[in-house]
């Protein structure tokens, strides 16, 4: 049901023109550079050490990878993670 439900809305998404991520309420991810990662649509921090922070999200784990990582901001649907980032993989 979970699969039939997300192909309805990705057709709407389409059909109408509206962004997918607000739609199937997927993570938005923007990468500046290698020093700077803004997230906005996650569900909560899982793990915040200086070299690896891990992020929940409705389809999986988003782990990052770096040197001195520092969350600098965070509010509930927003990240802002500065540092040096070396990776940035979704786990299932």
């Amino acid at each position: 049901m979970k699969g039939k439900t997300k192909e309805i809305k990705e057709s709407i998404s389409e059909l109408l023109e509206l962004p997918k991520d607000i739609m199937l309420d997927l993570p938005r991810i923007t990468l500046l550079g290698n020093l700077q990662l803004y997230i906005e649509n996650h569900k909560g921090i899982i793990e915040y050490t200086k070299v690896r922070i891990r992020v929940n999200t409705r389809d999986g784990i988003l782990r990052i990878m770096g040197n001195d990582l520092l969350i600098k901001n965070i509010v509930s649907e927003e990240i802002v993670i500065c540092g040096k980032i070396h990776s940035i993989e979704f786990l299932q």
